[in-house]
């Protein structure tokens, strides 16, 4: 789990690379509003938001991190939701300040890119498409691409095999304790940011391998422990 071994890096998307909070916000609000209920609001959902989109509407309709709500009720919910934010892809999402920048710098210098989140791809390869990025990627594996998603170690290990590496060879960048453990499980380096959407919680907590403000700083990262 070396830096320096780096060959390839593989970045989560909502909370790393892009923040997605304000149109996910609006799709679960308009999801409750048609439902009846209380809207959530950015601030609560930018809390909930990580472990994929039926989940973050489970948070919604039931306002409790594991809670289960009645199945043809969330039946429903996901459907609205999965309409109202096919709508509004990226009407206020955008990259985090440095993103494009240092993704430009990693393949100047010959890395290999991939995405590895666990938003569907019905959503995440249009947001790449619309942002721009899309074609600076390699590999990507969404939420619903294997039968399973972060943290558990499969989606990292399919990007790796994807690309020809070994494991030990690629570099996991995220924002959450998902990425660390599932960055630990697949036996790669990681790579947190501090600005995400990591529940609250100090993703130096996590132990990660290191910590940047900015995607800009990861080239000058790898080439100093190189």
């Amino acid at each position: 789990m070396a830096l320096e071994k780096a060959r390839a890096l593989l970045f989560d998307l909502d909370g790393t690379l892009i923040d997605s909070a304000p149109d996910l916000a609006q799709a679960v609000d308009a999801m409750l509003a048609e439902l009846g209920r209380p809207l959530a609001g950015e601030e609560r959902v930018r809390y909930w938001v990580g472990n994929g989109a039926a989940r973050l509407v489970k948070r919604a309709l039931t306002g409790e991190w594991e809670g289960e709500p009645q199945k043809a009720l969330f039946e429903r919910a996901l459907r609205l939701f999965f309409h109202y934010y096919g709508d509004n892809l990226v009407d206020r999402t955008r990259l985090y300040p440095g993103a494009r920048e240092g993704l430009d710098e990693l393949l100047a210098r010959g890395f290999k890119l991939g995405i590895v989140t666990n938003k569907p791809a019905r959503f995440t390869l249009p947001i790449l498409a619309r942002l721009g990025i899309y074609d600076e990627f390699d590999v990507v594996v969404a939420g619903d691409t294997l039968d399973q998603k972060k943290p558990h170690p499969l989606p990292l290990l399919y990007a790796a095999r994807d690309l020809g590496l070994h494991p030990s060879e690629v570099v996991m960048v995220g924002d959450s304790m998902n990425d660390v453990v599932a960055a630990r499980e697949a036996g790669m380096a990681i790579v947190c940011v501090p600005y995400g959407y990591n529940h609250g919680s100090d993703i130096f907590d996590a132990q990660p391998d290191a910590v940047i403000d900015s995607m800009v700083e990861l080239a000058s990262l790898l080439a100093r422990v190189a």
